[in-house]
């Protein structure tokens, strides 16, 4: 197998880094090994790694390492075949019983399978088998995999542990000295009854080399330097969440969110967050706390006083005081990782952050504001290990922006803790004085201008209809579905009108992502230029097994037929697969984000491709949402920082664009086209709008994706004070707002859906700028809201104008 230079450039950066979005739960000094020895290697996620979840974060890169294979290449003798092969024979069976069942529930459904099947999770199967295999080591790879369109569950085989795997991983901890619990999942999972275990690795998800990566830990080639973005908590932590509800899902815990939650109600969770280990130990100390007006600069000095190599991540964590709002104990307000510390060396962390950043929303007032009082600065290695190190004293209520409240009513009053007691400072800390004086006040201005290009004007009513529609296939709509909607670029999800391009605008290619950028691996061109798919035609591999026969060849049919004409040029574009959104963001390291979305933003100029459909930087909310592997963290200012960071690396290439998703408070998959997300206003921007401001902010991504989901029973796409009026006007952004790929008709509806679908004329008037994929449907409904008056021509024009723009600005390479 013969790789492309830029193919080995990006994996072996990938493999030297990937140690920084793994993290210790659990450790003792068995590990690292000396050298590969004989090893009993158990687990469903041995042979079935899972390299990242399923749905748009698919990359079909030319290869992928699992970790029986990674074994193998560093020099182990693997001593538990008969298991592995025993454990095949039982899952193969079970599969086939899953998707029978699958496919028996669709037809009564009366809805496609691939539609009904995407994401479900087949539950680990019980089994009895023998764990007779010697070693001088042993590993249990416990593998869990999730995705698009379905959530998880609180039963056995999926958060929570089978029967079998948690007999299997105590018995094999008692059994064999050096043993290590092994973790490829995407998401938290119940770990409550394997306190006994004595090492716990979080791997996570780490995309195309994930097999080589775990031998190369076990060998300490390079070593875990991760931290938890998400709180491990028992699953019944997690009972006070309106969840998984079809039609109304209420966000009743306002902002106490994740970490916010647990430490005001006093639960420990099992690990908390920003905890992780690696292979060795560090001190923080010699901690500086100074204040430049508003913005507060931290200097530490972080000691490796372990045995072995590592990076750490110093955190900061402010707690404000209650006025007439309730808050959190404590926020994460600053972070730093630090370059690599032999033994005994040491770095020196500076951090800052602007404490007008630190407000909080108040409803009444229609402001944020910070209130007086005293704010206690906090350093440390995590959530729980921290230590006060400043008092902030604010000497009078600031109001840092005045606005509107947008987002809709909703009907229930946030949960707010009662008798929080803060945390006791016993040690004396500096306290520095902040004047409120030295803030300035700012206010949203509701009536700005918004630019029609001179060119844009020219255009008729059916060209701007083109224009702010996605080009569609006039075959049909079924590739839409399977994100593979592009003539330009095999594979791609989409892309603007080729409609115009006599009058000089071209399209805009449109990639899938986070995980990477998804696009066919081998492809030919017809007589026209436009690119055909070879093999399975795109579809993800994860929805292949849920199509019929029939079905399989009417797509064939659209797709590429499986094999190119004789004669044709068989061309090649292998993307390269990278960790899962939650475990990069896992490294906790600003500048290996960005390096990642530099070797993305090369990959998209070598596939031609303009707008990467990514980065995701929705909140875990639930430890059940089945797309929180896409996603960072349950705090948002991490989220935003990380997708700020992936942003300009993907941005720093000319012609190359990110496409920021999914806006807003889309936090479950149950009914994802249809639910309705009833939120507070003081939450929306707190919590689930906050991440996109700091990206916004920091690096002025091309364009924004509005969610499936409804916010207060309006459809994002169809909001308009959370796209105008809070992006446009209190934001000043000027890129494009787009769809998620909405798909209307029988196939995808459901009659029970208490909610409609959105309308194509009225996402525009609310100032969507881009209906995707685009179909005939879509360009009628424009046009007849311009007939009927519901929709104004020089809304579409302003519309239509930021693509214009748009198509300018990534054509330009």
């Amino acid at each position: 197998m013969e790789l492309y230079d830029y193919e080995k450039k990006h994996i072996e950066y990938l493999r030297s880094h990937i140690g920084e979005c793994t993290l210790f739960l659990k450790r003792d000094s068995s590990f690292p090994l000396n050298a590969p020895c004989r090893i009993a290697a158990y687990g469903n996620g041995v042979r079935k790694t899972v390299k990242g979840g399923t749905g748009s974060g698919e990359v079909n890169s030319r290869y992928f390492i699992n970790v029986e294979k990674g074994l193998e290449d560093a020099g182990f003798e693997i001593t538990s075949r008969d298991w592995l092969n025993s454990y095949d024979k039982v899952y193969t069976e079970a599969r086939k019983s899953f998707v029978k069942q699958i496919k028996k529930v669709a037809r009564q459904r009366h809805t496609l399978a691939l539609v009904y099947g995407m994401g479900k999770i087949m539950p680990e199967p019980e089994y009895d088998l023998p764990l007779d295999a010697d070693g001088d080591a042993a590993i249990y790879v416990l593998s869990r995999i999730s995705g698009e369109g379905s959530d998880r569950q609180f039963i056995k085989g999926d958060i929570l542990l089978s029967e079998t795997e948690r007999r299997d991983i105590l018995y094999l901890n008692s059994k064999f000295e050096k043993f290590m619990l092994v973790l490829n999942v995407g998401g938290v999972i119940d770990l409550s009854e394997l306190g006994d275990v004595k090492n716990i690795l979080l791997l996570s998800q780490l995309g195309v080399e994930t097999g080589y990566a775990l031998a190369d830990i076990l060998l300490g080639k390079i070593y875990p330097s991760g931290k938890l973005t998400t709180s491990w908590a028992e699953p019944c932590s997690y009972s006070h969440l309106d969840f998984g509800n079809k039609d109304d899902t209420r966000y009743k815990e306002g902002i106490y969110v994740g970490y916010r939650y647990f430490d005001v109600m006093g639960i420990e969770p099992l690990y908390p967050f920003g905890f992780g280990l690696g292979y060795t130990d560090f001190q923080i100390n010699n901690t500086v706390v100074t204040a430049e007006k508003t913005e507060i600069h931290i200097k530490a000095t972080v000691l490796n006083i372990g045995n072995y190599k590592g990076k750490e991540v110093v955190q900061a964590y402010i707690s404000a005081p209650n006025g007439n709002l309730d808050k959190p104990r404590c926020e994460l307000c600053a972070f730093k990782k630090t370059k690599e510390l032999s033994p005994l060396e040491s770095d020196f962390a500076e951090l800052k952050f602007d404490l007008r950043d630190m407000c909080s929303y108040d409803e009444k007032r229609e402001a944020y504001v910070l209130e007086k009082g005293e704010y206690i600065l906090y350093i440390g290695s995590s959530l729980k290990n921290k230590s006060p190190v400043a008092k902030l004293n604010l000497d009078g209520d600031v109001f840092v922006f005045k606005v509107k409240n947008l987002c809709g009513p909703y009907d229930f009053k946030d949960f707010a803790p009662k008798n929080i007691e803060r945390a006791a400072v016993k040690d004396k800390i500096p306290v520095i004085n902040i004047s409120a004086s030295d803030f300035y006040e700012k206010s949203a201005d509701y009536h700005k201008e918004e630019i029609t290009e001179e060119n844009v004007k020219a255009l008729s009513d059916n060209e701007l209809a083109h224009l702010i529609v996605g080009y569609f296939n006039p075959k049909g709509g079924i590739l839409s579905i399977i994100g593979n909607a592009s003539s330009k670029v095999a594979g791609a999800a989409g892309e603007t009108t080729s409609l115009l391009m006599d009058k000089d605008i071209l399209p805009v290619i449109m990639a899938d992502g986070p995980s990477g950028v998804r696009v066919s691996r081998q492809f030919y061109r017809d007589t026209k230029g436009n690119a055909h798919p070879i093999g399975q035609g795109g579809i993800p591999e994860s929805v292949m097994e849920f199509l019929a026969k029939p079905l399989q060849k009417l797509l064939n049919a659209f797709v590429g037929k499986n094999k190119p004409p004789r004669g044709a040029k068989i061309e090649e574009q292998y993307a390269t697969a990278f960790p899962i959104g939650t475990a990069l963001a896992q490294s906790w390291n600003l500048d290996f984000l960005y390096e990642c979305g530099n070797i993305i933003g090369e990959e998209m100029r070598l596939f031609n491709v303009n707008l990467w459909l990514a980065p995701a930087l929705n909140i875990h909310r639930s430890i059940q949402c089945g797309r929180n592997y896409e996603y960072y963290s349950e705090d948002p200012f991490l989220s935003g920082k990380v997708a700020a960071a992936i942003t300009r690396g993907v941005q720093s290439h000319s012609g190359c664009g990110v496409t920021i998703k999914h806006y807003a408070a889309n936090n479950q998959e149950t009914n994802r086209y249809g639910s309705n997300s009833i939120v507070s206003e003081r939450a929306m921007r707190e919590i689930y709008l906050k991440g996109f401001a700091i990206c916004i902010k920091e690096s002025n991504p091309m364009s924004i994706m509005t969610s499936y989901n409804l916010l207060n029973g309006i459809h994002t796409s169809e909001h308009k004070g959370i796209m105008r009026g809070f992006l446009r006007e209190e934001l000043d952004y000027n890129g494009v707002i787009m769809t998620d790929w909405i798909v209307n008709g029988s196939m995808m509806a459901d009659k029970h859906d208490k909610h409609p679908r959105p309308t194509p004329y009225k996402i525009a008037a609310a100032g969507g700028d881009l209906v995707m994929p685009g179909c005939k449907g879509d360009v009628k409904s424009i046009l007849k809201g311009l007939n009927k008056g519901e929709l104004t021509r020089a809304q579409v024009q302003k519309n239509a104008s930021r693509v214009y723009k748009m198509t300018k600005t990534l054509n330009k390479r």
